[in-house]
């Protein structure tokens, strides 16, 4: 090798060194301004969901559960921000499965745009109903908070909890790890609210009845909690409108699970005469 080759190689290898590595593709490519560990070209191809089809669940197709109706859920409406496909399914069974803890901060940066159209969304709805000639009393004291220059902001995230044995497994519950990211970039506080019983397994694999059944009495208010609760709800007081709250889960698929959170939360919300607004918010939507 000639003189010249090297220094070509040395060069090479020099510039290559400087521009960093994707962490989904491998390569060394120019990284992404809004998501700084994947290249631009990885970040071009992730499925965000920017319009939802659905407004209730979120679903970036057509809904026939929501369309057909007859379950019931205390959760207003659901966000997610990707679509699942399968380079979606690589990115979480990497973080998920096989313990990549460097996927953390990737999705949850994914997560907070989620975050950041819901409270859009949410703050057009007030805008539209401050200057509606039919408001009601109860959305007077939210317009007048709006009207004051204070937007729409969540209260409180809580994660789905896992199961003893999958985090004895995991060594990490992956939708507190989500929650951390948006709970600091937002200043939205997060509390562990909810215990899982016991584990229920994969409810896509399941019919309608036989999910509702596993998820009877799945969760449960956790005994941490629930002496802090009603301290945190105290220093929440005076508040004029709803306690909003958003539980936080990698991935809606059935959406069973985080209306049996729901659940549970809206019985604790209600034994301290607190009114709540519940929404959810994933990182992926199936």
């Amino acid at each position: 090798m000639n003189t010249k080759s090297i220094w070509l190689k040395g060069l090479q290898s020099l510039l290559t060194s400087s521009v960093p590595q994707c962490l989904i593709c491998g390569k060394h490519r120019q990284a992404s301004s809004q998501l700084p560990s994947i290249c631009v070209n990885c970040a071009a191809a992730i499925p965000w969901i920017v319009s939802p089809r659905c407004l209730k669940c979120g679903r970036h197709v057509g809904c026939p559960d929501c369309n057909r109706g007859g379950e019931t859920s205390p959760i207003i409406c659901n966000r997610s921000a990707v679509a699942y496909n399968s380079v979606m399914r690589e990115m979480l069974g990497q973080y998920k499965y096989r313990g990549n803890e460097r996927y953390s901060a990737l999705l949850g940066l994914m997560l907070d745009r989620a975050y950041l159209i819901l409270k859009e969304e949410r703050e057009k709805e007030q805008r539209v109903q401050r200057s509606s000639p039919h408001s009601t009393i109860s959305s007077f004291f939210q317009n007048k908070r709006a009207a004051s220059g204070i937007l729409w902001q969540a209260d409180l995230l809580v994660p789905v909890p896992v199961s003893d044995s999958q985090l004895e497994e995991r060594g990490f519950n992956q939708a507190e790890r989500l929650a951390d990211v948006v709970s600091q970039r937002r200043g939205i506080p997060q509390l562990p609210l909810l215990v899982r019983k016991h584990h229920t397994g994969k409810q896509s694999f399941k019919g309608r009845a036989e999910r509702l059944a596993d998820m009877k009495h799945a969760f449960a208010a956790s005994p941490a909690m629930i002496e802090l609760f009603p301290n945190w709800l105290g220093a929440m007081k005076p508040m004029d409108r709803p306690l909003q709250i958003i539980i936080i889960d990698d991935i809606y698929t059935t959406g069973s699970t985080l209306r049996a959170c729901a659940e549970v939360i809206q019985q604790m919300t209600e034994a301290y005469r607190y009114d709540v607004e519940i929404y959810s918010l994933t990182w992926a939507r199936s």
